[in-house]
């Protein structure tokens, strides 16, 4: 006895197996066969079969006036359903029959743009071809295909029949821009789920590539392992993704004696490890777009690659060095009096302190004694010194405490002169008692004492000829230029540093000079 014909309904489900969720048109390629001969995912034949053997089967019980069904049916699962469709590796022409594989996807655009005139713009951002192609083929079949794509014209100044019209489909239309980002938002939620099973998946198995121990337990022990036994680092692990798939990439170069950096190939394994130690190799190429996959960073952002992504966060940078710091309040840098520990934000009230309280008249010593720059920094290291060491800088009798020191200072008016010249006019007092002491960054030469800059005792650095051995220094300071060396850079670097007055710049000759001319 025949089957008894299907409905209408069940006859158009035999004949479309790939479900209501196939776009317009998919049947034909169901029926078609693709250009490489390939028959289309989900034939009719699956469908019609397993019904004629679920007929069949009844077939013997069911003779007689009534036809009775003793057993459940199923419809087959597979070819056919909305699973089908979406795990199937062919991919359809938008326009026609023709599938090609997934993995053949170039060959598809060639098609398109050769038999249909159709260009997709930025196919490398399309983050699931395969979806991208089944919606457009749905849409292309509902409406024109000038409603969605701009016309290009070729060869527009030759005759009407010689021209060309081809239709360029890219992300500019709102329509393919909001199926790409879905597109990518959804693959960016798959790769974040993968990624989770991995990073607390304790099953993982996997050997070194490079010492054949063998690791169990989590993926985090093997990649660890490699970046600090073998200097092969491939990143964090919570920055990879499909690991298992990754390290089988590079074990495969590695069996294929290929270099995993440049990707050159050698006779050899030892040829191969000595290669990589001594190019230092051991390292995968950020460039090679193999491995972008395999990185979370190249799944965050619609339509943008890894360096772009790093790209911009070092322009965030830049830009946030450039803004605008004119509310910036700094905190006034105070000078310490000479006897004291009173403190001032500039060097005018310092003075008038130290000229009321202690009866002692910076500015008056200046002038009278003519010190230039170097000396009055001599002088003030020198007043530091004795005063640290509770000695009177003119009679040398030392005191117990400061306060004595002061008091002695102040009744003898000790305080207000100075001892001789050669006292303190030495070279070791160039370098600052206090490391942090503020009042030398302020020091200037004084309007009488201009003339003097020249002279012999001044070390500065002649610009035209190089001085013979020492020539600018005092001459105190020739026969000991090892102390000098020794004692300058240490203690007078760290108050260049901080300084920011003539007297930053006025010191580095003097360091220059002592670096260069050192015999």
């Amino acid at each position: 006895m025949r089957p008894r014909p299907s409905p209408p309904a069940a006859a158009e489900r035999l004949r479309a197996p790939s479900g209501p969720a196939l776009p317009a048109g998919a049947e034909r390629s169901g029926a078609g066969r693709g250009s490489r001969g390939r028959p289309a995912p989900g034939g009719p034949s699956g469908g019609s079969g397993g019904m004629a053997e679920s007929r069949g089967a009844a077939g013997p019980a069911a003779r007689g006036d009534t036809e009775c069904i003793l057993e459940p049916l199923s419809l087959p699962e597979s070819p056919g359903g909305v699973d089908a469709v979406e795990s199937s590796p062919y991919v359809p022409c938008i326009f026609c029959t023709e599938c090609y594989v997934l993995a053949e996807q170039n060959q598809l655009l060639k098609h398109m743009i050769i038999e249909h005139k159709l260009v997709i713009a930025d196919v490398k951002l399309v983050a699931d071809f395969r979806s991208y192609i089944l919606y457009w083929k749905r849409r292309f079949a509902e409406q024109p295909i000038t409603d969605f794509c701009s016309v290009i014209r070729t060869n527009s100044k030759a005759p009407l029949e010689e021209q060309d019209n081809y239709f360029l489909l890219c992300d500019v239309l709102p329509e393919d821009r909001l199926l790409r980002e879905q597109l990518q938002q959804k693959r960016l939620r798959e790769i974040l789920e993968q990624q989770q099973q991995e990073r607390y998946d304790t099953s993982f198995h996997s050997m070194c590539m490079f010492c054949d121990q063998e690791f169990t337990g989590n993926r985090s022990v093997l990649l660890n392992h490699m970046a600090r036994e073998h200097a092969f680092n491939i990143g964090l692990p919570d920055n990879i993704v499909n690991c298992y798939e990754f390290l089988a990439v590079l074990q495969g170069k590695l069996d294929n004696l290929q270099c995993l950096y440049c990707e050159k190939v050698f006779r050899d394994k030892n040829t191969l490890k000595d290669h990589m130690r001594k190019k230092q190799h051991r390292r995968i190429n950020a460039k090679n777009k193999e491995y972008d996959k395999f990185y979370i960073i190249n799944y965050l952002e619609f339509g943008k690659s890894w360096e772009e992504v790093q790209s911009e966060d070092d322009r965030e940078l830049l830009d946030s060095l450039e803004e605008d710091w004119s509310d910036w309040e700094e905190h006034p840098v105070c000078a310490v009096c000479l006897f004291c520990e009173q403190q001032a934000d500039t060097t005018e009230k310092l003075y008038l302190h130290m000229q009321k309280s202690h009866g002692f008249h910076f500015p008056k010593i200046k002038s009278e004694h003519g010190l230039n720059f170097y000396q009055q920094v001599k002088l003030v290291n020198f007043i530091r010194r004795e005063i640290h060491h509770c000695r009177c800088y003119n009679c040398q009798e030392k005191f117990e405490s400061k306060g004595g020191l002061i008091s002695h200072m102040e009744e003898t008016k000790h305080i207000a002169f100075l001892p001789a010249r050669s006292t303190w006019d030495q070279p070791q007092y160039y370098f600052p008692t206090y490391e942090n002491d503020t009042l030398l960054c302020t020091l200037s030469d004084s309007e009488d004492a201009k003339a003097e800059d020249q002279s012999e005792e001044v070390p500065v650095v002649a610009c035209v000829v190089p001085p013979p051995s020492w020539r600018g220094l005092p001459s105190e300071c020739r026969d000991q230029p090892v102390v000098v060396l020794s004692l300058l850079v240490p203690m007078l670097l760290p108050i260049l540093q901080r300084a920011e007055s003539p007297w930053c710049c006025q010191a580095f000759p003097l360091i220059s000079l002592v670096l260069n001319d050192l015999p």
